[in-house]
């Protein structure tokens, strides 16, 4: 099964972007993984809707031909950041054509406090409900890089273990949700 793998962390030393490489390296499912570069995307606009530049067209095609996305998000202000927002925006338009409407998803999220990326997760939840997403809700993974990581931006062998549980977890919320 292919995810989508929205990285909202945009930053060159982005704790979000290492939490996804080290997904990639702990997998054990049979998920694959992709990303796009969610930066490169232009500010959505309805003047651009119908005739979407390249990147954003190549950006719809990669959501149309995933199975499932998941969303790893930092928390900014308590809430995702604006680039989230707007990929998000991006393949729910012209009207009527939301791309997100019944993929399976799921949300992650990298900080240095304790919280994780509790109040990020939370604002992002209610846009995937409103966009009729199959969210998985159970379990959850705020993830506190300052108790989970290494110096080099490893997870910690005390963390494999919950991190692989929730890989499995989101493989079979998604098997499930696409025989639904």
């Amino acid at each position: 099964m292919k995810v989508i793998a929205l990285i909202g962390g945009i930053s060159q030393n982005s704790l979000n972007k290492q939490l996804y490489s080290e997904l990639l390296r702990l997998n054990t499912t049979s998920l694959t993984f992709e990303t796009f570069d969610i930066s490169a995307l232009p500010f959505f606009s309805q003047d651009l809707e119908n005739t979407p530049p390249a990147i954003a067209a190549e950006f719809q095609n990669a959501v149309r031909n995933a199975d499932a996305v998941l969303f790893i998000t930092p928390e900014y202000n308590r809430s995702f950041p604006g680039v989230l927002k707007n990929a998000i925006d991006w393949a729910t338009r012209p009207y009527g054509q939301n791309l997100w409407q019944h993929k399976p998803a799921a949300i992650i999220g990298a900080s240095m406090g304790r919280i994780g990326t509790f109040g990020a997760q939370q604002h992002l939840k209610s846009v995937c409900s409103f966009l009729d997403m199959r969210l998985m809700n159970q379990p959850e993974l705020y993830f506190d890089a300052s108790a989970s990581m290494n110096e080099k931006g490893n997870i910690k062998e005390e963390s494999v273990g919950f991190v692989q549980k929730y890989l499995k977890a989101f493989e079979k919320w998604i098997t499930v949700s696409l025989r639904a």
